[in-house]
């Protein structure tokens, strides 16, 4: 970190600031000062809401669970059997039952050590099963002699599943007695009741049904969501038995869901993987795996990794037992260990310069990769845990893998050529589309290179970018101010394009405008079109909302029709809806796009008897490069019509370009002629 810089600003008093009251030649600044509120203002102690308990989570708890959909409402079961699981991962369970059942409750029971009973000792009047359940921020996970590892939301998660719950309850088994407690949208309803002696059961059991107030009148939970949830707890701790039940009623309609299972995978993450993977054919004959540490101590690491040579590839993380589909920092430390472990095979196998280009994101393509971390109090990005921000996990997983990595190569020299192999393809694939991407676009570059000719973007890459096709250099210059450079190329034509419908091929090839057209797009026509080598994701026609423009339009998407039509089935072509007309009154101002959207908007934005001041566009240079921008080039207020083919009348859609563009005027005289009865003189529909 550089240090930082001496400032020559002097500081500043408050008088410096806004104004003595003697200063000559300003006026000071009055500011009245106010001790608290008072009833002049509306605002008083009064309007400040003081939330207890749990009450924050039921106001705000997307706060907690990231929203109210499905989603979060299966993330209640994710923390209470975190919970559970924790206590295995600690030593103190073997088996974890989860039951859903037809009246809508979910029920996570354990044989662990069961959530202390005893009286609080800050709230001596309050079990401390109470306090962990209504409390927020409580449990006993902050510190690391109750748990060294923990997946839970360290004393927020259950607390939040009790007050987003129209009921829960809790029964403990705890020093041969059993007890239990209930609540509804996290309220008590009665104290901690002691049932009596118990003597073949310990552990907790945690009933709950979601709150319909919170999730909606139709909200339940999904079996097949609860089944794949539970049975991914069983594959990342090997040592703990799951049991699942489901009542048949809940399973009409519903595959793969049996109504008892149990779930035991002493294989750990290699038997999820190799599950995954069964048809799959591999690029090497044996799946890479293997842990360091105990399951559920500080530091450990558990991973399964093998690459696909015929499906794509997949990564799926867990910290604690808890799911981080956004990654973070433990999937860094294994795509370094794998990058740095091949590039060291590649020297001992002499093909050093072969493997220098390779990237770790060359090595993750066609890997399909099952990782667990375990580290004492993890941090993450968001509430839900989505996204680890350990910066020591990326350490822990890197020394796991990096000498098993080395001695699985090593080990099998031919398994690990073909997987060097594999990935050095990918690489050079990598920079040669790279390269021909960037000869393509420098070769339209260097032919385009005129006034009035192509403005490209910036961005390398065909996903995301556009071609906007304008007429006249004047709609070109505006269009060029109000694009966005990085995504919105611009290609201004001057006068209507040639007719290639009724063109001949020696004008076709003569013809300059479509010669830089075909140039810009670098895809080739006719038999030459090549859908990779399209440089744009979006081709839009921006012609004036007039006659003059629908003809323009109508010229370019007939060539696109007989020249590109690849391009129009993949949905590449689009036509801008400019605006025609400017309605102002005041400081509102709306735009129509033809005369009957004029009428609808001075009814419907403007008063009755308001004069509203009308200014039509001549053309899209009349308009401002924030007007233009605002209107039809800002995809988040622009609107853009898709254009298609019939595909059920393909030979119905050629007659009728034939007819009507082709060389046969008097094709065209009938056609205007059947149809002079629907014509208007200001509607033109195309």
């Amino acid at each position: 970190m550089s240090k930082p810089q001496k400032s020559n600003t002097k500081t500043k008093s408050a008088d410096d600031l806004f104004g003595a009251p003697e200063s000559k030649g300003r006026a000071p600044l009055k500011v009245a000062a106010r001790s608290g509120g008072s009833a002049e203002d509306g605002y008083t102690a009064a309007d400040i809401e003081v939330l207890e308990g749990l009450e924050p989570v039921r106001k705000r708890p997307g706060m907690y669970i990231g929203g109210t959909d499905e989603k979060a409402l299966h993330h209640l079961f994710a923390e209470v059997i975190d919970n559970s699981m924790d206590e295995a991962l600690a030593g103190h369970a073997t088996f974890i039952e989860v039951e859903l059942t037809a009246d809508g409750f979910l029920t996570v029971t354990d044989n662990g050590r069961g959530i202390p009973v005893d009286p609080h000792p800050k709230f001596p009047k309050k079990s401390a099963l109470e306090v962990i359940m209504c409390m927020l921020h409580s449990g006993g996970k902050f510190g690391s002699k109750a748990y060294e590892t923990s997946g839970g939301l360290h004393g927020v998660g259950v607390s939040v599943v009790n007050a987003l719950s129209s009921r829960l309850e809790v029964e403990v088994a705890r020093s041969q007695k059993l007890y239990r407690m209930t609540f509804e949208r996290g309220i008590p309803k009665g104290k901690l009741e002691e049932l009596g002696k118990i003597n073949n059961r310990r552990g907790t059991r945690t009933r709950f049904k979601p709150d319909t107030d919170i999730f909606g009148a139709k909200a339940a939970f999904k079996p097949q969501r609860l089944f794949k949830m539970t049975r991914s707890k069983a594959y990342l701790f090997g040592g703990v038995e799951i049991r699942w039940r489901c009542d048949q009623e809940l399973l009409k309609g519903v595959e793969d869901v049996p109504p008892e299972a149990t779930f035991h995978f002493p294989g750990g993450l290699k038997d999820y993987l190799t599950a995954a993977i069964h048809a799959d054919t591999l690029v090497h004959q044996d799946i890479f795996s293997g842990k360091s540490g105990r399951s559920g101590s500080h530091g450990a690491c558990e991973w399964a990794v093998a690459w696909t040579a015929d499906a794509d590839g997949f990564l799926s993380s867990y910290t604690n037992t808890v799911p981080t589909p956004d990654g973070g920092t433990h999937e860094s430390g294994l795509r370094s260990a794998l990058l740095r472990g091949l590039k060291d095979h590649a020297e001992r196998a002499g093909q050093g310069k072969r493997a220098a280009s390779i990237t770790s994101e060359d090595v993750m393509v066609g890997a399909a990769v099952m990782l667990s971390v375990f580290v004492r109090e993890p941090e993450f990005q968001g509430q839900t845990k989505d996204r680890l921000a350990t910066a020591e996990a990326q350490r822990i997983v890197e020394q796991a893998m990096k000498d098993p990595f080395d001695h699985w190569l090593s080990g099998n020299p031919n398994q690990a050529n073909r997987l060097l192999d594999f990935v050095i393809d990918r690489a050079e694939e990598r920079l040669r589309r790279r390269q021909e991407k960037e000869t393509a676009r420098k070769s339209a570059g260097k032919k385009l290179r005129l006034p009035g000719k192509l403005t490209d973007c910036s961005n390398a890459g065909t996903e995301g970018s556009e071609l906007f096709i304008v007429e006249g250099d004047s709609a070109g210059g505006t269009a060029k101010q109000a694009r966005n450079r990085e995504t919105q190329a611009i290609l201004p034509l001057r006068g209507k394009i040639l007719n290639v419908a009724s063109a001949g091929k020696d004008k076709l090839t003569a013809n300059a405008q479509i010669a830089d057209l075909v140039l810009a797009l670098g895809c080739g026509t006719l038999t030459h079109y090549r859908e990779e080598d399209l440089r744009y994701s979006r081709i839009i026609i921006m012609t004036d909302a007039d006659v003059d423009g629908a003809h323009i339009a109508s010229l370019l998407i007939t060539f696109f029709y007989r020249q590109m039509q690849p391009l129009i089935d993949q949905g590449h072509l689009y036509l801008a809806v400019p605006p025609l007309y400017k309605l102002t009154h005041g400081t509102k101002t709306v735009y129509a796009r033809d005369d009957i959207h004029k009428d609808e908007l001075i009814k419907a934005e403007f008063h009755a008897n308001a004069k509203v001041e009308i200014g039509r566009f001549k053309g899209l240079g009349e308009m401002n490069p924030t007007q233009l921008k605002e209107t039809t080039m800002d995809p988040a207020t622009r609107t853009l019509l898709r254009v298609k083919l019939l595909t059920e009348d393909r030979e119905g859609t050629a007659d009728s370009v034939e007819r009507l563009m082709g060389t046969k005027a008097e094709a065209r005289f009938a056609f205007i002629s059947d149809k002079a009865e629907f014509a208007s003189d200001d509607l033109l529909d195309v």
